[in-house]
């Protein structure tokens, strides 16, 4: 299992803010304060930075490569540009790692500093699970919009950021608030199959977002100023260069959350968040390597983490959420103080995971006799016995993920999952139970409808839950091992 974890994480292809942010180039120009601190002192800060500001470092990744850089094959638009996009994910998407096929996407990027903008969504058939999820700078779920929260019936919310006060409009279903100024937003659209993706279109083009100013009929303030958005160097969040980039997301933000404070002082002793541009080489070498080594010993700590506790088929329920919640589920269930831990294993194994109430991800690293997945020689069945399907109010989803990528597997059927909308071409036993097959060649034509193709080599499987009922969230129902059938 640790050289499976290993394998994935090492191949994971992952002042006001009102004035520009002038950084060109990560190791800047700016003149970094010579700490007065010891190299062990320098070492220990920066471990603890690196696991703080991972995932806020991986989500300007996404920016960047979303909504900066319009040569990048995952450029979706502008600042506050709607993009849908009606079609399923294929391992040729490469921006988010652990993706899913199940739930065409939209998304973008919403910048709140001038003013609110305005979420329209259309009424949704009963049965079709949808839902906004709004992610903040540090990657919260601060809020959802959906079938779970706030119903399938038609809305209008108003999104706005930390500094708007104003009341809530008449013709505004909700007002709702972030704790930082650029969101990021992913809507997943429930599709019931190939036939269903032009009603999936439908839905997407009835979705509306526009500026508060447009909703209301009135003059549009001042645009906010541009940060000077400095290009995305893939290999950077596991290295030295990771600092500038925090720099940045801290100038961002502008200001600490809650219970950061004290962090955020640390961090302004090497330079780090103080409004300046970062500069890795004005520091002093023995400083320079203390960092560097704290980088390293930050995500050793990640990965410690991930070995430690990942084989909990409930993990994903308590990595991810709201800042309160993740603060409650780092004391209840791993008796820390600090969630910074929870956010950065959240960032590197799923990027954008959803909060429990919306779905939980049971991840498959190992069979039932506890060693790694591995299809290069290896065949395994999952089998749900008679009324033991995962207990969801929406619906769940098994899909296969490269264990060095962790992307979609190339196959010739274009198979990346197997769902509950596929049951009636399943093969249910006599007794009532329904078996998957996982292996790399087809298990024959008459089983080939149960069976999720896997790589010629490690992998790992996400089993989606939509929508967890009770029993799933607590733990009463389990889901089955990956057992070997060689």
């Amino acid at each position: 299992m640790r050289n499976v974890l290993t394998k994935l994480q090492q191949m994971t292809a992952r002042g006001s803010i009102g004035l520009v942010v002038i950084l060109a180039v990560i190791a800047g120009c700016g003149t970094a304060p010579e700490p007065s601190m010891t190299p062990e002192e320098a070492q220990a800060i920066a471990k603890e930075a690196y696991i703080y500001g991972f995932p806020m470092v991986m989500n300007y990744k996404t920016l960047y490569n979303y909504v900066i850089d319009t040569s990048n094959p995952e450029y979706k638009g502008p600042f506050n540009h709607l993009s849908c996009d009606a079609r399923l994910f294929t391992p040729d998407d490469k921006a988010i790692v652990t993706p899913n096929a199940d739930t065409p996407y939209c998304m973008f990027w919403m910048d709140l500093r001038a003013e609110p903008m305005v979420l329209s969504v259309p009424e949704m058939e009963k049965e079709r699970f949808y839902h906004f999820q709004l992610i903040d700078l540090y990657t919260h779920n601060f809020a959802y919009v959906g079938t779970l929260t706030t119903g399938n019936g038609a809305g209008t919310f108003l999104l706005a950021g930390p500094d708007w006060h104003g009341e809530k409009p008449d013709g505004i279903t909700d007002v709702i608030r972030s704790e930082t100024d650029l969101v990021f937003n992913v809507t997943r659209t429930q599709l019931f199959g190939p036939d269903d993706l032009e009603r999936v279109k439908e839905i997407q083009d009835a979705y509306e977002l526009q500026p508060f100013s447009s909703f209301l009929g009135t003059e549009a303030p001042p645009a906010a100023a541009t940060p000077e958005f400095p290009v995305w160097v893939e290999g950077a969040q596991f290295d030295e260069r990771f600092f500038g980039y925090l720099d940045l997301m801290m100038a961002l933000i502008e200001k600490p959350g809650a219970r950061e404070e004290e962090l955020w002082g640390r961090l302004a002793e090497l330079g780090i968040g103080t409004g300046n541009s970062f500069d890795f080489k004005a520091l002093d070498p023995e400083i320079q390597e203390a960092l560097t080594a704290g980088v390293a010993e930050g995500f050793g700590a990640i990965e410690e983490f991930v070995a430690q506790y990942s084989s909990d088929p409930l993990v994903s329920g308590k990595i991810f959420g709201t800042r309160d919640f993740l603060v409650e589920s780092a004391r209840e269930n791993y008796g820390l103080e600090s969630a910074d831990i929870l956010r950065a294993v959240a960032a590197h194994m799923g990027l954008y995971g959803n909060s429990a109430a919306e779905a939980i991800y049971p991840i498959y690293l190992i069979d039932a006799e506890q060693q790694p997945l591995n299809a290069s020689t290896n065949r395994y069945t999952v089998t749900f016995a008679e009324g033991q399907l995962p207990p969801v109010k929406a619906f769940w989803s098994l899909t296969m993920y490269d264990g060095a990528t962790q992307l979609f597997i190339d196959n010739p059927f274009e198979r990346y999952l197997l769902n509950s909308t596929m049951m009636e071409q399943f093969q249910v036993a006599k007794d009532g139970s329904l078996t998957l097959y996982i292996q790399k060649d087809s298990p024959g034509k008459a089983l080939e409808s149960d069976w999720l193709p896997a790589p010629d080599g490690p992998f790992y499987m996400v089993l989606r839950l939509y929508g967890p009922e009770a029993e799933a969230l607590e733990g009463v129902w389990m889901p089955p091992p990956a057992v070997l059938t060689n």
